[in-house]
């Protein structure tokens, strides 16, 4: 059975980083044991815990690596980290590390080095000769680059709950939503139908929030039946309905069953990937890698659409 020993230090234990880490491991199929353990017996001190983790086959254990290094889990064999060349300007290697915007190390010629300009969502580039790490998002990549893969050699340092603040507050998001919508949708429904009726043209302004709530499918549905002549939109909103269509995630959430998919966070940068491989979404299309929703219903369509970019965008998607 594969397994790996890793282990973990800091306030672990009052920040329930420990017990969440023990619910990962089971949660994805996997099993643990304690092999050492050492906590802080004042406020100030930090605990330690060294874990053997097992798992049915090493894909499993890949995810929920994947997963515990996000609350500064390090895996103890001490490699450095590992790295694939790029082959293709703007395009990472299949197994890239995504970055977390926590403070990140990853270990260089024997050494930990810290990660420069740390942010989320971007890829790790290695440069061995200097002994340093930077991080790059994926459009500035190039053909060379020593791009970090895999889990090895990289440590992530969690952020820690106050003491002094609750843990749980009731009610306070500054935005609550109780105003009912039902008379709302039902208006734009008979305001849509007539515009129709009267060959008048729709413009829909889309967001991600469209493929975080699935919602992407109706939007789908109503391209289809011709209720959508104009689309604006960015990068979020092609990069997350992509990403449905290829792996049946948002963000990594399950469309279907709201669940959390292992190894999931990195589901919307592969599809970015994926379409940057193939040159275009036009490309993307006419090699069967794009088959559903809204992108392709549009494309399918020619129906006009407006994308807007901005300096964050992840990637971005081909076409932005």
């Amino acid at each position: 059975m594969p397994s790996e020993l890793v282990e973990l230090s800091g306030h672990i234990i009052d920040s329930w980083t420990l017990p969440r880490a023990w619910d990962i491991i089971m949660d994805r199929g996997g099993n643990f044991v304690v092999e050492e353990m050492r906590v802080g017996i004042r406020k100030t001190e930090p605990s330690y815990a060294r874990l053997k983790i097992e798992a049915p086959d090493d894909d499993i254990l890949e995810l929920i690596l994947s997963e515990l290094q996000q609350f500064g889990v390090v895996l103890m064999h001490g490699a450095d980290a590992q790295t694939m060349a790029v082959e293709q300007n703007g395009v990472l290697p299949e197994k890239f590390y995504s970055t977390t915007n926590l403070p990140t190390q990853v270990r260089v010629n024997g050494q930990w080095v810290s990660v420069e300009g740390t942010e989320m969502d971007v890829a790790i580039v290695i440069d061995r000769i200097k002994s340093s790490a930077f991080s790059r998002p994926m459009h500035e990549v190039q053909v060379g680059d020593q791009v970090v893969i895999g889990h090895d050699g990289i440590r992530v340092q969690p952020f820690e709950r106050a003491r002094e603040r609750d843990a749980f507050a009731f009610m306070q998001s500054s935005v609550s939503s109780e105003k009912v919508k039902v008379l709302a949708i039902h208006e734009i429904a008979r305001q849509m139908k007539e515009t129709r009726a009267h060959n008048g043209k729709i413009l829909f302004v889309l967001g991600p929030a469209v493929i975080h709530t699935g919602a992407g499918r109706y939007v789908a549905d109503l391209i289809r039946r011709g209720y959508v002549q104009v689309i604006f939109g960015g990068n979020a909103i092609v990069t997350h309905d992509i990403e449905s269509a290829l792996f049946g995630t948002s963000l990594g959430v399950d469309l279907r069953s709201g669940e959390q998919v292992e190894g999931g966070h990195r589901n919307h940068l592969r599809a970015i990937n994926a379409v940057r491989a193939a040159g275009s979404l036009e490309k993307a299309l006419e090699t069967g890698l794009l088959r559903e929703g809204i992108i392709y219903e549009v494309m399918t369509r020619n129906i006009p659409m407006v994308l807007a970019g901005s300096i964050r965008d992840d990637g971005p998607m081909p076409g932005v």
